[in-house]
């Protein structure tokens, strides 16, 4: 878990899916991102729970996994933002 979250691109994805889902295409117009290399990044959330996908017909939607991963997301972006 902890190598999937080592990747900024990664955080990234998670830190935008904790705003709510997101297919791949959205999520690769917001980080600026060709949609394969988001599917690949995705792939490796997946992989590690941190992310769950569904299905709406065709498209498959992305969301932060559960209560555990946002919470560990955001304290992670809060521990980043202290003035040290």
């Amino acid at each position: 878990m902890f190598k999937a979250l080592s990747d900024p691109a990664r955080l990234r994805t998670l830190i935008v899916l904790a705003s709510g889902e997101r297919n791949v295409g959205e999520l690769a117009r917001i980080e600026g991102d060709r949609v394969g290399t988001v599917s690949a990044r995705l792939k490796v959330l997946l992989q590690a729970r941190l992310v769950r996908r569904r299905q709406e017909g065709k498209t498959a939607i992305y969301a932060i996994a559960d209560a555990h991963v946002l919470g560990l997301v955001e304290n992670a972006v809060e521990h980043a933002c202290e003035q040290h």
